[in-house]
């Protein structure tokens, strides 16, 4: 194994360490509870939003915290969900008084801590949570980590839409709809090339042939649906947007979004993302928005992951709304 890490026990807490440093005005950071914040909270009377998971998936979930999105991110460690501690103090730190929602995704122990830290806060502060589990991936419907879909790319799009909702002022109802909005509508399905390391385990969680991709892989790691010889990257295009397409709801313009694993060169991202157009236009649906980049990783995971999003008037209103994060920025 090589890794740019000092010890694989302080991975997590070295990071955040190290977003601190680097992110001095926007971020604050509270190393003890794990917990990244806005350097500059928002406004009295606007709903909060926090999220966070296990560590490993950066820029998820620390890097979305800012101004048009996240409020606060609890950071677990390795593939491993926040505990409900460190839940509860991002909840404490966030709460405007206009409610704080969760954005959660389908896996069995975020999901868990995330409800048990919410009924704490109610019973310690009488702050109302509310959550939304995101379940977007088409590939399996159980999975090592989890009853039911998981939930991939379109926790980003909740996150960003829901979290210009909140900006607007919109009530604490107003944000959930809208959230739960974004996820009923939004279709995921990843691939791998090659699998991860996780640096407490120090070798590659599963094997692949040279020749060899798993459709449908989890951010974890977790099989997928099958395993298929590589081929060209339009004919992977078509493999992850049919299923897709198939589930998808409603009719009209999508927003495209095309997700690197975490060691899949952007030179390889927007080949993916053209042969995603060409796919996309060949089936009658037109991209009206795009986002191509590392947004949601797996370590060191070579790989892609594909999602659409149904877009309306609205929704795409509140995609479009400025937003400045570390990992995300623009309009400001």
């Amino acid at each position: 194994m090589k890794k740019l890490i000092d010890a694989t026990a302080d991975v997590v807490v070295d990071a955040l360490r190290g977003m601190a440093l680097t992110h001095p005005d926007d971020l604050q950071v509270d190393l003890e509870n794990r917990v990244v914040l806005r350097g500059r909270p928002k406004a009295d009377g606007k709903v909060a939003i926090i999220s966070g998971g296990g560590s490993g998936h950066e820029p998820l979930h620390g890097g979305f915290v800012g101004e048009g999105m996240l409020d606060a991110a609890c950071a677990g460690e390795v593939f491993t969900s926040p505990v409900p501690d460190q839940i509860t103090a991002a909840i404490a730190a966030v709460d405007r008084g206009a409610g704080v929602l969760q954005i959660v995704k389908n896996y069995t122990g975020d999901v868990m801590n995330f409800e048990m830290a919410a009924e704490l806060a109610d019973a310690e502060s009488g702050t109302e949570v509310r959550s939304v589990v995101t379940n977007d991936d088409v590939a399996v419907e159980d999975s090592t980590f989890t009853a039911g879909r998981r939930g991939v790319g379109g926790t980003v799009l909740v996150e960003k839409i829901a979290g210009a909702a909140a900006e607007e002022g919109r009530s604490l109802d107003e944000v959930t709809a809208i959230a739960e909005r974004v996820n009923q509508n939004a279709r995921s399905l990843g691939v791998a090339l090659t699998s991860v390391t996780v640096p407490a385990n120090g070798k590659p969680s599963f094997e692949l042939g040279d020749d060899e991709i798993e459709i449908g892989i989890g951010i974890h790691g977790e099989p997928g649906r099958r395993r298929e010889k590589i081929a060209p990257a339009r004919e992977v295009a078509r493999t992850m947007l049919e299923p897709i397409l198939a589930e998808l709801p409603g009719e009209g313009p999508v927003l495209l979004f095309v997700n690197g694993m975490g060691a899949t060169p952007l030179l390889e991202l927007f080949i993916l993302a053209a042969d995603a157009h060409a796919v996309l236009e060949e089936a009658g649906v037109e991209v009206a928005r795009d986002l191509v980049g590392n947004y949601i990783t797996s370590l060191d995971m070579a790989g892609a992951s594909i999602t659409l999003l149904r877009l309306d008037e609205e929704l795409t209103a509140l995609w479009d709304a400025p937003v400045a994060t570390p990992a995300l920025r623009r309009g400001l």
